[in-house]
């Protein structure tokens, strides 16, 4: 027990002098946190506050593309700003870099007649169909279709819920037309604007409730996604410190002189296995109380903490250990620091990237998906999000924790063998 407590000292006094380690380990996880919650904050709050800018550029003069502007800006998601004149491509690309807008649409010239056109049309047939004399247009136009115009730096998802808004926008206006039409053929008086609007805003409303494994109705944030995600990037990142440390230990020969002393190199092992297990303990900790108390002060979400918190303290231990075990495995292998800390960065990264912390593992396709099951990473995130986001307790995060201690023993045993091999114990 006494080697055990002097060598936990010893290594200790050096993570103190580690610097460099300890901002690499506190300081850079933090910023990530901040910057990137604060990022993601800004898209889930997109349709709320804020909103694209789309220029429209209204070359009709009829009363359905007034009504189309009306109902793009009434969706909510947009900031319309209106050009007038006719317009090209060349030049409506140019406004819109002039004003820095994400969105442009040209409304074409004889979009009003030829959405009417179109409404008798369908109203003279619904009639026909009804067995009523309806008026039908001999001659039907198709409506020319409106040009949208986006910023390519629009992710798809959002170019694709832009063209679904604005294409529900033009649905409206072609129903009202059409109602309107039909009316106007069977009652031979304009519709009411009091029943027309009745008609058309007769929807059936849709409740979203997050699912959640203890039956609460919780609302996921950008903090409870980023938080538990960056907070183990942050304990994996320690390697950059424990990996050159054991290398630095077998490059100065320090494990040889071990060997010459009443004592084993595995007491060294287990010293720093509990060492950095403290560490990212408290990363934990530290980025956790950030997104609980500092948060509020820059306008994002608090972290609200899961209701099991023995289940989050035995999941942020296994975590923790499953990176120091990561960090020491490499440290094992490499032959020199620059070695450790290279490989051990751009792994970290990979196995972030194939884990989910960067990219959803939901929307990972084929290989990549399956290889998900491989990244350490993937577990303890899955692990966290059960209890972050689905309120789950600690039996929901016993098949998270199980592969994921067998991938800890696997380094665990990898570890071992490499030691045996270098003839270092």
């Amino acid at each position: 027990m006494f080697k055990l407590k002097a060598t936990i000292i010893k290594d200790i006094r050096i993570l103190l002098r580690d610097k460099v380690g300890i901002s690499l380990m506190f300081v850079m996880p933090i910023i990530l946190v901040v910057v990137v919650t604060s990022i993601q904050n800004s898209t889930f709050q997109l349709v709320n506050k804020n909103r694209l800018s789309i220029l429209i550029n209204n070359s009709d003069t009829g009363q359905a593309s007034k009504q189309l502007v009306k109902a793009i800006d009434k969706i909510g998601m947009f900031r319309v700003s209106q050009v007038k004149g006719p317009q090209t491509e060349k030049s409506i690309t140019e406004i819109m870099h002039q004003r820095d807008a994400m969105l442009g649409v040209i409304i074409p010239a004889n979009f009003s007649a030829r959405v009417s056109a179109k409404s008798k049309n369908i109203a003279g047939k619904a009639l026909t169909s009804f067995g009523l004399q309806g008026d039908t247009v001999k001659k039907v136009y198709d409506v020319d279709p409106l040009t949208l115009y986006y910023n390519p730096i629009l992710q798809e998802s959002i170019r694709l819920s832009v063209k679904g808004a604005v294409g529900s926008a033009l649905q409206l206006v072609e129903s009202r037309e059409t109602l309107r039409s039909l009316y106007f053929s069977i009652n031979e008086k304009q519709l009411p604007e009091s029943l027309e609007n009745e008609m058309l805003n007769n929807k059936t409303a849709i409740n979203e409730i997050a699912v959640s494994k203890d039956g609460t109705r919780i609302t996921p944030n950008a903090t409870q996604h980023n938080v538990p995600a960056w907070t183990i990037f942050a304990m994996f990142f320690i390697i950059m410190s424990l990996g050159g440390s054991v290398v630095r230990e077998k490059v100065s020969g320090s494990f040889i002189r071990l060997k010459t002393l009443p004592t084993n190199y595995m007491v060294g092992l287990l010293s720093k296995q509990i060492v950095y297990l403290l560490v990212t303990i408290l990363q934990a900790a530290v980025i956790f109380s950030m997104g609980i108390w500092l948060f509020p002060f820059f306008g994002l979400p608090a972290l609200n903490l899961p209701s099991d918190l023995l289940a989050l303290v035995i999941v942020t231990i296994i975590c923790g250990w499953c990176a120091v075990s990561y960090a020491i495995c490499v440290g094992v292998f490499a032959d020199t620091q620059e070695q450790a800390n290279g490989f051990g960065a751009v792994s970290i990264v990979i196995l972030a990237s194939i884990g989910g912390l960067m990219v959803p593992s939901f929307a990972m396709q084929g290989f990549f998906k399956s290889a998900a099951d491989i990244s350490p990473m993937h577990w303890c995130l899955q692990a966290y999000y059960t209890l972050f986001l689905e309120g789950g307790k600690l039996k929901d995060v016993v098949n998270n924790i199980i592969p994921l201690f067998i991938i800890t023993l696997v380094f665990q045993f990898v570890t071992f063998i490499g030691l045996k091999r270098k003839n270092l114990i």
